[in-house]
Formats: structure tokens, sequence, C-alpha cells
């Protein structure tokens, strides 16, 4: 029974804060005590035309966040509890949505689109509801019906397509909904408001579309409603239809030959003379293509079985599209704040020139290096600004012998534009020598821009770059990261940049107490420019100066717990400087304990450390407890069994990270730390364990945390089982049940499906089992091996599992294989009958021994000995 709610509608809006707040918490009570009436009247309330459109719109938003919401867990909830309403309440819900479509309210009409879509969401893929798309379409059929009925259905269709997978629809109805939507896209037939929302349906549609695109009747005039939808007279239809052809170009590359010809013409026009909104969609459908042919050169050298064709389209184009590129270097706009995340026709045309850089390599280069000789002299900033750009661009994608000679003659040029009158000039400059050093500078591959000649011009340019503006010195600090980087594992090498390391610290430190260091993340860019410096520099050389960074850090991070905390901003800049500290630490302990000779100064500091983490983390905040957890690990790491005086205070905030599921990067990071605190104590950890273990198990079996966080709690088991060996026979029947359970998963999980995030997420899984089953198997060897025995057939079973899939990551190979030499090394000849078996992990451990990978094939004839030996005996 629907219920008037009007006036709590209309009060909630109100400006009156105690009127608002007492009408919230009205509709709250309606909603918990009786959840199907409350939305059946949310649903009369936005289809009564009667209605104020304030009220109406609300309810349509509150039953909209009734049904859905960005978090999984929630969102699932939600769906649950719309399939226990009552079937005859659904009904009529579903009846005043379709009825408000033809609202003569286009809020009301929006917004009714929008809750269709989230029921359909819940219902489509659970066979109910199949009627919908058929109503959908009748709206369209019937001539009579009024534009905004036919704008709103359109509307409806596409969020529908966008909410669904395409295996929800049978091909009968994705052919009904295509032609519904292509003719509504129609100029002859209807407004430019049903045009619009037929073609933005388009673009939600055309991933149901592969048998249409595979028929090329269907797919010529799918092709021809579009590109004659992209000469429209307005513009928002123009983007649109841009947008529909860039999804093309992802979705359906192998088609597109016979139209590129008409898409180049296009596509190029709108890029010299369309509105911005229009040629920045032109430009992604040629950044699409690259995409496509970067991952099919990728693919070009392994297994080519029955892959895309690669038509080579950018080259093909590439003397027309390079110089229209570069054109759009020229369009900067003026008087624009140097912020990173404005997106303009300039920075559009940009990214799209480093991607046909990548697609073709050296093609390339004798079709932009006229543009920049020709432009970086000239008087015009506009000129010179994308000169440097257009050379920045290109840096990733020719070989390094093409690029090497152009960019030692240009490198001076470039330091010298660090002092152009300027500020976008500069700014780019900064940028573009960030990726010569990224791309450029690997003295350990046996190449580099990078002389004993140029080193000190190169460093006293970037030094004075720290002063200019923040947006310039954020961008110089990122080159003096990738030049650090660059002398990483380098050997002999690095200790030509010894000499710079104090005057290059000194001057980051400066800059990230700058007063305008929050401007353009600088000063959280230069923190991170100091790791790169201590991480990469060399320690025989560099270790008073790191042994003095060491208390400079410590001092800093006190300080920030002596702040006057007054506004959130405040508190917001205290876990921004806090979590700068704490990683800048993290890198020192590293470093230090890395070698024995400075290992003591870790040591020595490590209370006064300790006692600032702790501190730290009663400041509550996420960001920092990140930092400070990773930072605690590795001082366990460096520490070792000596950590064990520190656990009685970090304890509880171990158990608060493990129990933080709504902050799960924070319980992630506190899982991983709980591993490296056990492996540095090893049995000293005994007397937590328990607690520790109640709290993984209960993160298992919880549905609210989120999956990321699983598989590394499997692998903190085999962590805490190596630590205390015969102590985790008591934990064992409840982890390896766990471990079972999430096996099974792996197993129904499908290998060959076109989930790239699923994907990734089996493979973690199963590596984490493996590892966990290896821990377990180790920690017991020399006590209790029995304790293992009755799942180790269990063991085998997933092992030839996962061996026998064939769409699998190396990763999960190494793991499976270890694991598998594990079962067979703690166990032995007990389990010989087991191995007389699987005649299949034979013949894979052989091939295994035949891998490119080394460390595979060590692996894997190491697993075979301990096999064989089972046999033998």
């Amino acid at each position: 029974m629907a219920m008037e709610i009007t006036q709590f509608l209309l009060a909630a809006q109100s400006a009156d804060a105690r009127i608002r707040t007492e009408a919230e918490a009205n509709l709250r009570q309606f909603q918990e005590q009786n959840a199907p009436s409350f939305l059946l009247s949310l649903s009369v309330e936005l289809a009564n035309n009667e209605k104020p459109t304030e009220s109406r719109t609300l309810a349509g938003i509150v039953l909209k966040n009734s049904l859905d919401a960005k978090d999984a867990v929630t969102k699932e909830h939600l769906a649950r509890q719309w399939m226990t309403i009552d079937i005859s309440i659904i009904s009529q819900i579903k009846d005043l949505l379709l009825r408000t479509l033809g609202s003569p309210v286009s809020e009301a009409r929006h917004t009714s689109a929008q809750v269709i879509a989230k029921i359909a969401s819940i219902d489509i893929p659970r066979k109910q509801w199949t009627g919908l798309i058929g109503s959908l379409l009748n709206n369209m059929t019937q001539r009579d019906n009024p534009a905004g009925l036919k704008q709103s259905t359109l509307e409806t269709l596409g969020y529908v397509c966008e909410e669904i997978s395409h295996q929800d629809l049978g091909q009968d109805e994705v052919n009904n909904v295509l032609t519904a939507v292509v003719q509504g896209m129609n100029l002859a037939e209807n407004s430019p408001e049903v045009r619009l929302a037929a073609t933005r349906a388009l673009y939600n549609a055309l991933e149901f579309a592969q048998t249409n695109f595979e028929n090329e009747m269907e797919r010529n005039y799918i092709m021809k409603m579009i590109c004659e939808t992209a000469l429209s007279k307005e513009v928002d239809i123009r983007q649109a239809a841009f947008e529909c052809l860039a999804s093309i170009a992802s979705r359906y590359y192998e088609v597109l030959e016979p139209y590129m010809q008409a898409l180049f013409e296009l596509t190029s026009n709108a890029v010299k003379g369309d509105e911005e909104a229009v040629a920045l969609q032109a430009i992604e459908f040629w950044s699409s293509i690259c995409d496509e042919e970067i991952e099919l050169q990728e693919f070009e050298s392994g297994e080519s079985g029955d892959s895309v064709p690669h038509s080579r389209f950018i080259e093909k184009a590439l003397t027309s599209l390079v110089p229209m590129l570069l054109e759009t270097l020229l369009k900067q706009e003026e008087n624009l704040d140097q912020d990173d995340n404005i997106w303009n026709i300039a920075m559009a045309g940009g990214t799209c020139l480093e991607l046909v850089a990548r697609t073709v390599g050296d093609a390339i280069l004798p079709l932009v290096m006229p543009f920049v000789e020709a432009n970086i002299v000239k008087p015009d900033w506009h000129c010179r600004e994308a000169a440097t750009f257009a050379f920045g661009s290109i840096i990733e994608g020719p070989t390094i012998e093409q690029l090497s000679g152009l960019v030692h003659a240009g490198l001076d040029f470039l330091l010298r534009l660090m002092k152009d009158e300027n500020n976008h000039v500069k700014d780019t400059t900064a940028w573009t020598l960030s990726r010569i050093f990224e791309f450029l500078h690997h003295p350990a591959r046996g190449f580099s821009v990078i002389s004993p000649d140029n080193l000190p011009r190169v460093v006293e340019v970037l030094l004075e770059g720290t002063k200019d503006a923040p947006n310039v010195a954020e961008k110089v600090c990122c080159a003096i990261y990738h030049l650090c980087q660059g002398y990483e594992e380098a050997g002999t090498s690095s200790s030509l940049f010894t000499p710079y390391v104090p005057a290059i610290i000194e001057c980051l430190l400066s800059t990230a107490s700058r007063p305008d260091g929050d401007d353009s993340r600088l000063r959280s860019t230069a923190y991170e420019s100091v790791n790169a410096v201590v991480r990469c520099s060399n320690i025989v050389e560099t270790s008073q100066i790191i042994v003095q960074l060491l208390p400079v850090i410590m001092n800093k991070l006190g300080q920030t717990l002596e702040l006057q905390i007054v506004s959130s901003d405040d508190k917001e800049k205290q876990g921004d400087l806090q979590a700068s500290f704490c990683g800048v630490l993290q890198v020192i302990i590293q470093k230090l304990s890395s070698v024995e000779e400075t290992k003591r100064f870790i040591l020595e500091a490590a209370d006064q450390i300790m006692l600032l983490f702790l501190r730290v983390f009663a400041c509550r905040s996420s960001t920092v407890h990140e930092e400070a957890m990773l930072a605690i690990g590795a001082l366990a790491y460096a520490t070792g069994y000596h950590f064990e005086k520190y656990l009685p205070e970090l304890y509880k905030y171990l158990e608060m990270g493990l129990q933080n599921f709504e902050e799960y990067q924070v319980c992630a990071i506190t899982v991983g730390v709980v591993g490296d605190i056990c492996r540095a104590l090893d049995d000293k950890a005994l007397q937590y364990c328990d607690g520790i273990m109640n709290h993984l198990m209960k993160d298992l079996s919880s549905e609210a945390l989120h999956r990321s966080v699983k598989p590394p709690i499997f692998s903190v088991f085999g962590d805490i089982a190596l630590a205390i060996g015969e102590h985790f026979e008591k934990y064992t029947p409840y982890a390896v049940q766990m471990m079972q359970g999430a096996a099974e998963l792996c197993a129904r999980m499908d290998s060959s499906a076109n989930d790239d995030e699923l994907l990734e997420y089996g493979n973690q899984l199963k590596c984490s089992i493996f590892e966990a089953y290896s821990g377990i198997l180790q920690g017991f060897k020399n006590s209790k091996p029995h304790v293992m025995l009755p799942y180790a057939q269990h063991i085998l079973q997933f092992v030839e599992l996962v061996l026998r899939e064939t769409h699998r990551d190396d990763s999960v190979t190494n793991a499976a294989v270890a694991a598998l030499g594990d079962v067979a090394d703690v166990l032995g000849p007990n389990i010989k009958q087991l191995f007389g078996d699987l005649a299949f992990i034979d013949a894979f451990l052989q091939e295994c021994l035949q891998s490119d990978d080394e460390q595979l094939r060590t692996t894997a004839a190491w697993t075979l000995e301990r096999i064989r030996r089972i046999m033998e005996s």
C-alpha cells in the first residue's frame, strides 16, 4: 500500500537544516519499517504528474539509491532485498516506472529511465522482467507516440545496455534494440532530442552488436547512420556519434578496413574545424586504433592462432595523421592554469602522438623532427611549447639507435629552454626531460644519454628548476626521480651520480618545504624523488649521507605530531606530511639494512623510529596508516627477532588494520606486514598467533571485505606456519578448509573468460593457495609432517587441475610446481601411491625443464628429483 510522502520529500530539500534532518529521519524510518511500501510510494510519487517536480525527482533518486550502490557488498545486499519483495508490488512499481517515461516533465522521465535500468540489472540476468525490452520497443514503433516518450525510451534502452551483460539478451532482442536505436538516429523522422538519445543508446548497445558487425549488410547500415549522424548540425549529437566511432575502433577493429578512408576524412575535418568536444572524440578514434595495433604488435611475436588481422591503419595514414596531430599541439589555451587534469585538444593530440610513436616506431621521426626544429626557435611561445611537446611525445617508440643521436644533439637546447620566459614552455620542457631520463637513461642496460660530460650541467639545471613555479618544479622533481632511477643496479656507473647526492637531497627537502608545496602535488613529488635518490644511490659511497638523513626525517615526522589541528584541511595536511615522511623512512630503513655495515644505524634508532610510528597511528588517518605499516614491515625485516619488544604496543594497531574492511587497502597492507613480522620473529610470534589467526579467518569469511585482500591472507598462513612450525597444527584444519573452499572457487572460474580482472584475481588466488600449502608443509617438515597427510590428495588434485589449464600465468605455474615439490619433499614415501597415478605431472615437469624461465627450470628439476626419490624408495 502506497503512502503520501510528498511533504517529506519537499521538506528533505529545505534550506532549514532542522526541517531537512527531521524529514530525512522520517523517510529513513518508513524505509526501515516497510521497504516494499516505501519503494511503491516513491514510484507513485515519481509517476504522478500532479506532484511538484522537486518531490518527483527526489523520489526517483531515492528509489534508484535503494536499488544500487557503488560499494559491491551494499549493492549485493540491496539486490537481494529487492528480490524478496512480493511480485504484485514489484509489478506495480515497474508499471508506474514505464508509465513515467511518457511524463511531460523531462526530469521525471530521465530519473525513471535510470531506475528502470537499475531494476533491469537485477532482474534480467535472473530471467525476470522478460517483457521489458518488448515494452520499450513498443514505445518506439507506435507512430503517434510523443517525442518525449521516444527520447526517454531510447535513454532507458541505453542505460539498460550499460547495466547488463551482452549474454543477458537473445540475438532477436539485440536485433530489435539496434533497429530501434538506429531508426531513432534518423534525421528525417526524429527531433534532435530523440536523435541524441538514440546515438547515446547506440554507444551503450555496441557491446551487444558482435553478430551484427559480422554481417556486412547490417554493419554497412550501422556505419552509414553513424557517419551521417557525425555530420549533424547539433554539436552534442556529433560528439555522441564520434564517441560511437571511437568505441567501434576498439571493439570491431578487424572489420574497419572498408570504412577507413571515409573515417579519416570525417575525423580529420572534425579535428581541424569542429567544436573542441567533437574534435576530442575524433582524436580519441585514432588513439583507440593505436591501442589496438600496439596490442596486436605485442602478440605478433607470440602464437598467432585465430588472432585479429593487423591492418596497419596507423602506418597507412601516417603521412596525413601526424601533421594533423602536430597542428593540434599549437592550439594551447591562453592563460590556462598549469593543471595536469585539464583535457583539451592540445593534450589529446599529444597523447595520440605518443601512441602513434609507440605504434610505428622509427617511422614517426622524419615527420615530427622537422616540426620540432622549425618551431623550437620561434618567438611565439605557442610554437616553442608545441615543439617541445612533440619531441617529448615521441620519446617512447622509436629505437634507441635512432633517438639517441637526436637527444644528444637536443639535450643542451632543452636545458637552455628551462630558462625560457614562458611558464608553459618550461613546464613542457621539464616533462620532456623527465621522459628522456625515463626511457633513454639506463646505464644498467648499457645505454644512456647522460655522460660524465653532461651530468654536471643536467644536475645544475634541475636543481635550479626546483625553485621555479610549482607546476614546473613538480615536473623537475619527476625528472630528478627518473634520473636517479636510471642508476638503480647500475654498478660502477652509479658512482658518477654519488657526488651530486647530498646537493640533490638538500634541494628536494627545501623544495618540499616551500609554502606553495601543496600546489601541483609539488611536496609529495619532491619526497617521492627523495625516495628515489636514497633507493638508487650506491650504498657503499652514500651510506654517511643516508645515515645523516635519518634523524632529519625522524625530526620532521616528530614535528607533524605537534601541529595545531583546528580544521579538516589541517588534518589532511598533517596526514599527507606523515605519509610522505613514513614513506621516506621506509626507504631509508630498507637501504641501510641492506648491508651489514650500516644495519647497526637502524638497530640503534629502532626504538625512536617505532615510537614515532606508534604516535602516528594514534592520529587515525588511513593514508598514514598504510605508509606507517609498510615502514613497520621494513623495520621488522631489519631488526629481526629484536622486533618482539614492540609487539605489545603495536598489536592493537595490527588488529585495527585487520578489521578495517572499509579501507581495504589498509587491511591488505596490514596482512602483508603481519607476514613480515612473523618471518622476522619466528616462534617468538607464537603468543600473538591465536588472535592473528582469528582475525584472518574472520576476514576470509566476511562478504564485506574486498576480495583482493583474500589472496594475501592465504600467503600469510604460509608465513605463520613457517614461523611457528609444529605449533601451527591447531590452526591447520580451519586454514586448510578455507584453502580448499578457495580452490573450489578457482575450479569454477572460467579461465577462458574475457574478464581480465577476474582472471587476474584467479591467478592471485591460485598462487596464494600454493604458497600457503608450501609454507605449511615446510613448517611441519622437521616435526610433524603426518599432519598434512590427509590433505595430500586434494593438494595434488588442485595442482593437476591448475596445470591442465591452457590460459595460465607463469607465476601460477611456478607456485604450483613448487607446492608439488614441497608435498613430495615433506610427505615422502607415504604418498608414493598418489604419485603413481599422476603420469600427466611427470610429462608436465619435463616440459617445464625446457622453459625459458630459469626459476621455473630450477624449481621443476628440484620437484622432479623429489618425486623420483619417492618412486625409487
